[in-house]
């Protein structure tokens, strides 16, 4: 197969929504259809005893929440797949804004009870601003829900999005009893099945006496109606409206008991793109081009707790990545050679000798990469929109075991290149502060600097209002304002000069009076 084919049969995709609409269920049925994993698990830790394969974390198994993006692929129907199932949790918004610059399309997963909730909005500004294809999944028809043209007025509304269905459910709850398949015009009859994968029926004709038969008299003449309207309501699926991010299709279904899904993937794989051309600050990078260049969103450090191995995780943009072959990391100016890159089905990963644009690889870290690092085959290039955003949240962090203190610092450095959280040095006492975007992140960096590194920690409290990275247009102004300013400064990570301000008044103040420096609330400047 050539190589514009291969690029041609990919399809890297997000799966994202509020927490506990379902989304890790999903990639777990999605898996299924894949033939990746024989036996699906649920994420509820209590009603059943497998776990899910993409909750790798001991953590996330104990709470039943995704606190980590997971990378699978798999292969359906002759194309492959890379589905990225981000954390739902607010307090890992940053790790799900990172991923979405991987992926070409996204399915949000909508509780069918509950519609559209907070953390669906923000990630969906997000899609917004990137104009990335949508589809919606409506899940839990299986529990009693909101009218179907109610959820989508409120997706319309609240998603800022026309929506078209290509599903439509007959019924919900106890009276739940199909799917309507609009796209493909066939009839889904439910039968609650966690494991196995269910056959539809063809009815070329719903007017027909057949329909009755399936479902009852009265279920018929309703879906007949309920057909009628979204057909004059509701446009055609026109597939340059989805590609543009201005039309979402809409599906309906339960991930849990693996309904209405195969009905999604058939038309995501047909309607999806094929992986896109990317932004670089210098130019735009083709996927067809012939050089390798690809980029850093995540990495994840102690994937194999006995190990203590890093990993990057690339996505490829153009070119063939090739193992044993020397590339540039642009950021360090050096080359560097991968004997190892790995492709993951969750924590399982196997050996590859090559990616095409759109896969998601796995290379070994040694402390080379940082999120947002390019390698290319000798080109400088930066590929844009992978920022940190300015913490909510800090805290002082103390040794609680001076014996440890080793341990301690090679855990807090490991997990801040992880974009676990952020590490800020004050120039004033030389304190280390983390700050992070939500409370749930202290919880894990210590619960995983216990349990991966063996070392302990303490937090004391510290009140700051923002944490903003200065840029000088004038160097002198900038020693004014360290001199004035030397107990609110500090360094992030990389060395760059971050102010932090107590209040709003204070930051206010800072800009008045420093007209020559730039104050930034992302680290992309």
């Amino acid at each position: 197969m050539g190589f514009k084919e291969e690029i041609l049969k990919r399809r890297t995709f997000g799966i994202i929504s509020h927490p506990d609409a379902g989304k890790t269920t999903l990639t777990e049925k999605l898996l299924l259809f894949g033939g990746a994993i024989h036996v699906a698990g649920a994420v509820k830790s209590n009603k059943i005893k497998k776990t899910a394969t993409s909750d790798f974390m001991e953590i996330e198994r104990q709470r039943g929440i995704s606190v980590a993006t997971s990378v699978m692929g798999f292969e359906y129907k002759d194309v492959k797949i890379n589905i990225l199932d981000t954390p739902g949790h607010q307090d890992f918004a940053e790790d799900t804004f990172r991923v979405l610059t991987a992926c070409d399309s996204v399915i949000i997963v909508v509780d069918s009870a509950k519609g559209v909730e907070t953390q669906t909005r923000k990630l969906m500004q997000v899609c917004r601003m990137r104009r990335t294809p949508v589809i919606v999944f409506i899940n839990k028809l299986d529990r009693p829900g909101q009218d179907p043209f109610d959820l989508l007025d409120e997706i319309e509304k609240e998603l800022q999005i026309q929506v078209t269905p290509l599903s439509w459910p007959i019924g919900n709850g106890d009276q739940f009893k199909g799917i309507y398949n609009i796209h493909r015009e066939n009839l889904c009859l439910y039968s609650a099945s966690v494991q196995t994968i269910q056959d539809g029926i063809e009815i070329n004709d719903i007017n027909s006496g057949e329909l009755d038969e399936h479902i009852g008299e009265r279920p018929a003449d309703k879906l007949r109606e309920d057909l009628e309207l979204v057909r004059e309501v509701y446009p055609a699926i026109d597939r340059e409206a989805y590609l543009n991010g201005q039309l979402a299709p809409v599906f309906f279904g339960s991930a849990l008991n693996n309904f209405g899904i195969r009905e999604m993937l058939d038309c995501f794989i047909e309607i999806a793109p094929s992986p896109l051309p990317r932004e670089t600050d210098e130019r735009l990078v083709q996927p067809d081009e012939e050089k390798f260049t690809g980029f850093v969103f995540k990495i994840h450090a102690n994937m194999d707790p006995n190990h203590r191995d890093r990993i990057a995780f690339v996505k490829v943009c153009s070119g063939v990545f090739r193992r044993n072959t020397n590339y540039l990391h642009v950021g360090l100016g050096k080359n560097l050679k991968f004997s190892t890159p790995t492709a993951f089905m969750a924590s399982k990963k196997s050996i590859i000798d090559e990616a095409y644009p759109g896969d998601i690889v796995g290379l070994h870290d040694t402390g080379n990469f940082k999120i947002g690092d390019t390698l290319t085959e000798g080109e400088k290039l930066h590929f844009k929109g992978i920022p940190s955003f300015s913490p909510e949240l800090f805290k002082y962090i103390e040794n609680a075991d001076p014996m440890k203190s080793k341990q301690l610092a090679k855990g807090v450095d490991q997990l801040m290149d992880e974009g676990v959280a952020q590490l800020f040095t004050n120039q004033f006492n030389n304190r280390k502060i983390i700050g992070t975007v939500g409370a749930l992140q202290f919880e894990v960096i210590e619960y995983r600097l216990l349990h991966e590194y063996g070392a302990a920690c303490r937090w004391e409290n510290i009140n700051l209002y923002k944490a903003c990275w200065i840029e000088a247009l004038d160097p002198k102004e900038l020693e004014d304002f360290r001199l004035h300013k030397a107990q609110y400064m500090a360094r992030d990570k990389w060395g760059r000069d971050v102010f932090l301000a107590e209040s709003q008044y204070m930051l206010q103040m800072a800009q008045v009076n420093y007209k020559k420096l730039v104050f930034h609330f992302t680290s992309e400047f």
